[in-house]
């Protein structure tokens, strides 16, 4: 079943970068994107997100497959397959709107967004593999196949520092003050 799955979500995304590549070639040309908006540093082709989109989703829906199996109990199982999903819904979305912020100039909220994840990689677990797939892919529209997944993968990093190394110590020093202050009531 898994399987089937990740050759399904592999073929959608194939097609649908494929599709947009006719596309954009049919009309005008496949454009290219330049590493920070500078005309000055080289420009990426969309063209090699034809090649890295299904390749990267082969292997992020892969390693959603291996966190899946690898949890003990049935109950659990459906529970954290409804979570892979919410949290795929979740960063896709973020991907969309933050394109479609900056396509129609909103350059400031689109930063104020990036900026947000930050905070929130704290409380939530946005290095996961769902999460990357989510916003690449909605973001693959405005910037290309490309661009999103250096920039994804830097969240991802950063995410997972804060999320696995940032955090116990920031719960280990409020455990201890919220202790000193019970203590000294």
């Amino acid at each position: 079943m898994f399987f089937k799955i990740r050759l399904y979500s592999t073929a959608i995304v194939t097609f649908a970068i494929w599709s947009l590549l006719a596309w954009d070639y049919s009309h005008g040309g496949v454009p290219s994107h330049h590493i920070l908006n500078n005309k000055d540093l080289p420009g990426i082709s969309n063209w090699w997100g034809g090649l890295l989109l299904p390749c990267l989703t082969w292997f992020l829906v892969y390693r959603v497959q291996k966190m899946i199996t690898h949890q003990n109990e049935p109950y659990e199982t459906s529970d954290y397959q409804q979570y892979v999903l919410y949290r795929f819904a979740g960063a896709l979305i973020f991907g969309v709107l933050l394109s479609v912020f900056f396509s129609f100039g909103y350059t400031d909220l689109a930063g104020n967004m990036i900026l947000l994840l930050f905070p929130a990689a704290l409380f939530f677990q946005l290095y996961r593999a769902e999460c990357l797939l989510g916003f690449i892919i909605g973001m693959t529209y405005t910037f290309g196949g490309v661009l999103p997944v250096g920039i994804g993968l830097i969240f991802a990093l950063i995410s997972a520092v804060l999320y696995l190394l940032i955090r116990p110590g920031v719960l280990y020093i409020a455990m201890n003050v919220a202790r000193k202050l019970s203590a000294n009531k």
